[in-house]
């Protein structure tokens, strides 16, 4: 019954449609490709997907957008990643997005949880939204953002961070503390939105499930 209350959450969280959403005007940003741009997936291509490094130090669970969702904002695949908690130890509790009834932002097992670096690359593009949300409600604005660039020229983008802790022409590490997670733009709920892309070519997200094993190996 937990896992279906979590799921149902998710799904509910996810569901805003590129119909839905007001417009926004977005940066002109010639350094990162595919941000903001026209990430297109022609209906005859095949998904691909590219595997990142774990993005929290902590448990967490994605809620992928389908294809063309955010289209609009240039993110034809991306996903929403929130961590998880109330697992008290092996054998109590269950997994949940966030405290009592969720209602703030404290409430949220991710609100500033830190962020972590997807690869080893550089920062390419950083945006700062200072507008904080409340949980249920988003804010028509462009979200607080870090753009990577990987040596094979693979852009990851991070949206709805907070404290962000890296500037443009930096070099980070896989792993290295980034940011911490935040509530700004188009968010409902404390979670980073994450898309990845290779010039307007996008890909759908995985983990490396051997870093988590590292990262959180005695978690439940």
């Amino acid at each position: 019954m937990a896992f279906r209350h979590l799921i149902a959450a998710l799904l509910l969280f996810s569901g805003m449609s590129a119909a839905s959403a007001a417009p926004v005007t977005p940066p002109h940003f010639p350094q990162a490709p595919g941000l903001f741009g026209r990430a297109e997936l022609p209906a005859s291509a095949p998904v691909e997907s590219i595997v990142l490094s774990p993005l929290f130090n902590q448990r967490f669970v994605c809620a992928d957008h389908p294809d063309g969702e955010l289209r609009q904002l240039g993110d034809a695949l991306g996903t929403d990643c929130l961590v998880i908690g109330g697992m008290i130890d092996r054998e109590n509790g269950f997994f949940r997005l966030f405290r009592t009834d969720g209602k703030r932002n404290e409430d949220w097992y991710g609100w500033h949880t830190e962020v972590l670096a997807p690869f080893t690359g550089t920062v390419v593009g950083v945006s700062n939204n200072p507008v904080t949300n409340t949980p249920g409600s988003m804010k028509p604005s462009l979200p607080s953002f870090i753009v990577f660039r990987r040596a094979d020229d693979l852009i990851v983008a991070y949206a709805h961070v907070t404290d962000i802790r890296v500037r443009i022409g930096d070099r980070v590490s896989a792993g290295q503390v980034v940011a911490l997670d935040g509530n700004n733009g188009f968010a409902r709920a404390p979670h980073v939105h994450v898309g990845a892309y290779r010039g307007t070519t996008p890909f759908q997200i995985r983990w490396d499930l051997r870093a988590e094993h590292r990262i959180f190996p005695d978690q439940n």
